[in-house]
């Protein structure tokens, strides 16, 4: 009930590949038949997606619930999360797949057959724009505003202390 100095540690097992896995250094005479999952996320996409029950449950040190309680709620934790996380990919993953292949399909035809032949345009026709720019500003702007910074240029502040 808090005084408790060892901490207990929890695992609910639930697939089938990790209850042989802790179960194979018994079986001497087993060849190892399973590999190493692939990883499935290389990129780092989901890292912020690990979430364990200590990340989401804390007690602070005066308050402790009972141990049975706490190994309870852990192993509850683990097997929910466990349970709908397959359930709902169950359910969406191939919809979700189906939409984003559809979405990814179209903004690369998009971006492959509209957006880059503009901008190579624009780049193409952009030496012509430039020099026709160039001559406007050093028609109309800049002279203004050299006679705007000539006129100002004559005005001088002074700051003294009373």
């Amino acid at each position: 009930m808090g005084l408790e100095k060892e901490k207990s540690e929890t695992r609910v097992i639930m697939d089938e590949d990790e209850f042989n896995r802790s179960i194979d250094p018994f079986l001497a005479k087993k060849e190892k038949v399973f590999t190493t999952a692939p990883d499935r996320d290389p990129h780092l996409i989901n890292e912020h997606l690990k979430v364990g029950f200590d990340d989401v449950i804390g007690e602070p040190s005066n308050t402790h619930s009972f141990d049975k309680v706490w190994i309870g709620s852990h192993a509850v934790f683990e097997l929910v999360k466990y349970v709908f996380y397959r359930l709902l990919t169950t359910l969406l993953a191939i919809p979700m797949s189906f939409v984003a292949g559809i979405l990814f399909a179209i903004l690369s035809c998009v971006h492959i057959w509209i957006v880059m032949p503009v901008v190579q345009s624009c780049m193409m026709a952009l030496p012509s724009i430039q020099t026709i720019w160039r001559s406007m500003m050093d028609t109309f702007i800049a002279p203004l505003f050299h006679s705007m910074g000539r006129c100002l240029s004559a005005i001088s502040i002074k700051t003294t202390d009373m």
